[in-house]
């Protein structure tokens, strides 16, 4: 699986899209907005008489929650500048995801992000929008030229499927019955990508930068808390349920695997303190029930099929006779039937609000 031509969200606006199914993002994004706002408010103030704010967000995806972290950030600054009596700076916006990602859908919002801020009165002739394509693995932007950076639920996507994984068969991600060799695997590659991020961002960044970064992760040390696990566990068993039929081969189940890795803040910190550009102004975790949006236009399965199906196409193509919508047909019956399915399981939230030392 090359992971930066095939990880996408779901494109477009249809029933099973990103845009409509991520509200639970939606919410973790609110829930981080207290730091995001101490940490761009202090930027304001170091920076301050800037005239031109950069501001880079990395795997931005499509739909309402792509402008929704910039369009905060705008505000907070507003607030700033007003109780200061300065003028608002221009800001430069960079929105990033890999090549796949929906950029249309993005440059045809636009024009209602403009309006927004219209609305709350604030100017945007000094607002300037551009799409980056490309992997945050790599560099992605010209020296010292960023001042803020923010990511959310992106960072725990890895830059490729582990090497070495080839005897956690049966699975498709890391669970309670993976080899041991198989979760040192996941972790090293996720230690070189993450030390590779920071390298790259901290070249990018001016002296004094912030970033903040959300991860889906793990509140502790424990390996295989529900929350990172569960809805993978429940994918490889409707995989075999396929399988039992004779629609895919079990060797090609076999050879999938997600590219993900759910860090816990110990890992983080000791990754951050190991590449030595950024000291830790705020490292914390917080949760949220999986099934937490209680609008009617939620559904948790189809909320993971946004986020699932491309890899499942990208791996099995169209040459099986595995149809999507049977597939998640079938990952719902699973779900609704099994008895995890009424615990309380929680999703954790790795949040790191980071600054670039001099």
């Amino acid at each position: 699986m090359e992971v930066d031509k095939v990880l996408h969200m779901n494109g477009g606006i249809g029933d099973s899209s990103y845009a409509k199914n991520s509200l639970l993002q939606q919410k973790v994004i609110l829930m981080t907005k207290s730091i995001t706002d101490e940490a761009i408010s202090a930027l304001y103030r170091s920076l301050f008489p800037a005239e031109t704010i950069c501001i880079a967000d990395l795997g931005c995806s499509s739909g309402p929650n792509t402008f929704l972290t910039i369009t905060e950030l705008i505000k907070t600054i507003d607030k700033e500048r007003n109780a200061k009596g300065h003028k608002l700076p221009e800001f430069h916006i960079f929105l990033n995801d890999l090549p796949s990602n929906d950029f249309n859908s993005i440059f045809q919002s636009l024009h209602e992000f403009h309006e927004d801020l219209r609305k709350q009165n604030i100017g945007v002739d000094g607002l300037f929008v551009t799409g980056v394509a490309g992997s945050f693995y790599t560099r992605l932007f010209p020296s010292n030229c960023l001042h803020f950076v923010h990511s959310s639920y992106s960072l725990h996507w890895l830059s490729q499927v582990p090497d070495g994984i080839k005897n956690n068969t049966g699975n498709i991600y890391l669970t309670s019955t993976s080899p041991t060799s198989v979760y040192k695997v996941y972790y090293e590659q996720y230690e070189r990508d993450f030390v590779t991020f920071l390298k790259y961002r901290s070249r990018e960044l001016v002296k004094g930068g912030r970033m903040v970064l959300t991860m889906l992760g793990r509140k502790n040390e424990d390996r295989f808390s529900k929350g990172c696990t569960y809805e993978w566990e429940l994918l490889a068993t409707t995989l075999k349920f396929f399988i039992a039929q004779g629609s895919i081969k079990e060797e090609k189940v076999n050879s999938f695997n997600i590219p993900l890795y759910n860090p816990s803040p110990r890992e983080v910190m000791y990754i951050v303190e190991k590449e030595g550009s950024f000291t830790i102004e705020v490292l914390e975790t917080s949760e949220i029930h999986r099934n937490s949006c209680d609008d009617e236009n939620y559904n948790m399965v189809q909320s993971f099929r946004s986020v699932a199906e491309p890899l499942l196409l990208s791996h099995f193509g169209h040459d099986d006779e595995l149809n999507m919508d049977q597939v998640f047909d079938k990952y719902r019956e699973i779900f609704t039937s099994d008895s995890k399915a009424k615990e309380k399981i929680m999703f954790v939230n790795v949040i790191v609000s980071l600054s670039k030392r001099n």
